[in-house]
Order: structure tokens, then C-alpha cells, then sequence
């Protein structure tokens, strides 16, 4: 049963992320009308067309109340933000909510495993590093995820895509999935588990195969940070108290490095995985457009080129809310994994 203690530092951090998500609706907002200071201008921007007819003009602007006081537009604004109502797409003439929650769930069949590979890669490569301090594999792995981590995204994206799968052969270069393939029944949002579900075994297969380098990509861009992170933590435990004691008891060295050390040293790593997260989304947007992946990052890129403001802004709101959950799980992650933490 979670402390008093526990529940108080949660309701605080519950609160903080409210407090913050409000913040960045109202800078959304401001953004906004800061592009089109008055109703006109606001209105081509909801209608997706700098030249719309006046009727279309009128329309939005009586639908959105864009002639009301501004505080009775930001309270409206925020209001539907909460009910779920995030706007009409002018492209899809769609609910923008419906479209992004169909991107982002395309977008986290990269995203997850791409993380997951990440902090895989990081941890077993920090442990490496911090085992062989000061020696050819620790500076071969420095090397390495200082290369990865300092090179541009749309750069690793393209090298795996070059090698892997123009010279190579070996995985789809572009697209989510085979166009011939019928999509599967919608189980979920996630197409590969509804094909998974439904036992759609040519989607399933070809929807892995055309995911696997945008993951890799986003592997090889972010695993040297859990690597870096990893590899401190471990030296930290290895200077410890305990550690030497185990040593001195007749424990192996292997045993006390791999079992004892780095199983201490994981609690940053475990937070550390909860917050990239959120930055994780964000950053797909030029792994999806060098692979043409149909996720969230693909949709907005199309969202700017077509003028679509709407979408670019509700897209911003989500990823806010992503790395405020991220965070959130983070604080909570680590105060309840170390329990030296202060709940303060």
C-alpha cells in the first residue's frame, strides 16, 4: 500500500502537469493569434486556405466564435480542448483528434520497439563501458555513441536506409505496409496488432518488415544516452561500499560487475527510459519522413507543406502531453525505486 508520503508527492506532480499543460494551451493559443491578429486572418488559418471564399470565411468564424472578447475565445478554446474537441480538418474534413490518434498509434509501432532497442543497446553497452574503465572497449564504445548521438537524424535515417535496404535488399526502403494489402478489422489502434489479432499473416509480416529500419534508426540515434547514463551510474557503484565488500567476500568479479553493480545502477536508466519517451514521438518526425512511414511525424510534415496550422498546433498540445506524462512517470518511477529519494 503506497505511504502518505507517496500519495502526496503524486498529487503534487498531478498537479504540476495540469498547471503546465494549461500553460501550453495558452501558448498555443497566444501563438496563434499572434499569426492572425484578427478574425480574417484566424479564420484562413482553421480553413487550411489563405485564399478561401468569404462565405467559408463566415462560417468559421461564427462556428469558433472568433469575433468573441479574447478571454471567452481562450476559455472556449481550452474547453473544447478538454471535451475532445481539437477542430475540423480542412484537408480530411475529418475531427483532428480522430486523424492524430490514428498517426500516433502508427507512429508508436515505431517508437516503442525503437525505445526499447535503445535502452537494450545503452545498458548492455554501458556496462561494457564502466567494466573495462580506461580501456580499448570503453573508448571503442565512447567513440561510438558520441558519433551516433552528435550525428543529425535524417542522416543515421538515410545511411541504414541506403546500405540496409537500397544496397542490400534485405527490408522495404519506404511505406507503413504493402498498398496491395487490405487493412485488417480495427481490434485496436495499432494495425500490426490488429493483423497480429486477426491472424493476417502477409500485413502482419510486411508491416514488421517496413517498421524495422525507422525503429533501428531511431535506436542507433538515441541509445548512446542510456549508454552514457548507464555507464556513470555504474562507475558510481562500482566505487561503492557494497560493491567492494562483495568483492572481498570471494564473489566473482563478473558476478558483483553484471549482477550486483549494474542492477543497482538501472534506477536512472528506468526513469531516464519513462521521460525519453515523450521526446521519442517528437523526434520521429524526420525518421518517418526519410522512410515515408505513415505516423504522426509523416502527417504533420504534410500538415505544413499543405498550410494544415491545425493539425501543426494540435500536434504540438499532444507531444506536450506526452512528455508531461513522461515526466510524470519519471518523478514517480524514481521516488518510488529509490527510496533514499526525498518525496520533497
Amino acid at each position: 500500500m503506497p505511504s502518505a508520503e507517496l500519495i502526496k508527492f503524486t498529487i503534487r506532480r498531478i498537479i504540476n502537469g495540469i498547471i503546465t499543460l494549461l500553460l501550453l494551451i495558452l501558448f498555443v493559443f497566444i501563438l496563434v493569434h499572434a499569426a492572425a491578429p484578427n478574425p480574417y486572418a484566424l479564420a484562413r488559418i482553421y480553413a487550411g486556405n489563405p485564399h478561401a471564399p468569404p462565405t467559408e470565411i463566415q462560417q468559421i468564424i461564427k462556428e469558433y466564435g472568433l469575433n468573441e472578447p479574447i478571454y471567452e475565445q481562450f476559455i472556449s478554446y481550452i474547453t473544447d480542448i478538454f471535451r475532445g474537441n481539437w477542430g475540423l480538418d480542412p484537408i480530411y474534413k475529418v475531427p483532428e483528434i480522430t486523424l492524430l490518434s490514428k498517426f500516433l498509434a502508427i507512429s508508436l509501432q515505431i517508437v516503442i520497439p525503437g525505445d526499447i532497442l535503445a535502452a537494450v543497446l545503452g545498458i548492455i553497452t554501458g556496462a561494457i563501458a564502466a567494466a573495462n574503465r580506461g580501456k580499448a572497449k570503453d573508448k571503442t564504445i565512447k567513440v561510438v555513441y558520441i558519433l551516433t548521438w552528435a550525428s543529425p537524424p535524417f542522416l543515421v535515417a538515410f545511411l541504414l536506409q541506403l546500405f540496409i535496404a537500397y544496397d542490400l535488399g534485405l527490408l522495404p526502403a519506404t511505406g507503413t505496409v504493402n498498398v496491395l494489402l487490405p487493412d485488417p478489422p480495427n481490434y485496436t489502434p495499432f494495425p500490426i496488432l490488429n493483423a497480429l489479432i486477426a491472424g493476417d499473416w502477409p500485413y502482419f509480416i510486411s508491416a514488421v518488415r517496413h517498421a524495422v529500419l525507422p525503429a533501428i534508426s531511431i535506436a542507433v540515434i538515441t541509445f548512446g544516452l542510456f549508454t552514457r547514463v548507464t555507464r556513470a551510474s555504474m562507475l558510481d557503484a562500482l566505487e561503492s561500499e557494497y560493491t567492494k565488500l562483495s568483492l572481498a567476500k570471494g564473489l566473482s568479479r563478473n558476478y558483483v560487475v553484471y549482477r550486483i553493480a549494474l542492477r543497482n545502477s538501472l534506477i536512472p536508466v528506468m526513469t531516464l527510459i519513462a521521460l525519453f519517451f515523450g521526446y521519442s514521438v517528437a523526434g520521429a518526425v524526420v525518421v518517418e519522413d526519410i522512410f515515408d512511414y505513415h505516423g504522426i511525424g509523416w502527417f504533420v510534415t504534410q500538415a505544413i507543406e499543405s498550410l494544415d496550422y491545425i493539425a501543426v498546433l494540435d500536434f504540438t498540445i499532444i507531444i506536450g502531453i506526452a512528455i508531461i506524462i513522461a515526466n510524470f512517470i519519471a518523478d514517480l518511477l524514481y521516488a518510488v525505486l529509490d527510496p533514499r529519494v526525498k518525496l520533497g
